[in-house]
C-alpha cells in the first residue's frame, strides 16, 4: 500500500485569458438581450403610434 499514489490536479489558480473570454461573452449575450428588449419596445411604441393615426384606436374613452 506504501507505493499506491494519488494524483491530484494542482490548482493554478483562475486564467486571466479565460476569464477575459467568458466576460466578453457574457457581455455580448447579455447586450443582446438588452438590445432585444429595446427593439420590441420600439415596435410597440411605433404600431400604438400607427393606429393612432389611422384612428383606429383612441385614448379617449367614448361618452355613451
Amino acid at each position: 500500500m506504501a507505493g499506491s499514489h494519488i494524483a491530484h490536479a494542482a490548482y493554478k489558480g483562475p486564467s486571466v485569458v479565460k476569464e477575459i473570454v467568458i466576460g466578453i461573452a457574457l457581455g455580448i449575450v447579455a447586450g443582446g438581450l438588452w438590445k432585444m428588449h429595446h427593439w420590441n419596445n420600439q415596435r410597440r411604441t411605433k404600431e400604438f403610434y400607427d393606429l393612432l393615426d389611422k384612428n383606429e384606436i383612441s385614448v379617449v374613452v367614448n361618452d355613451e
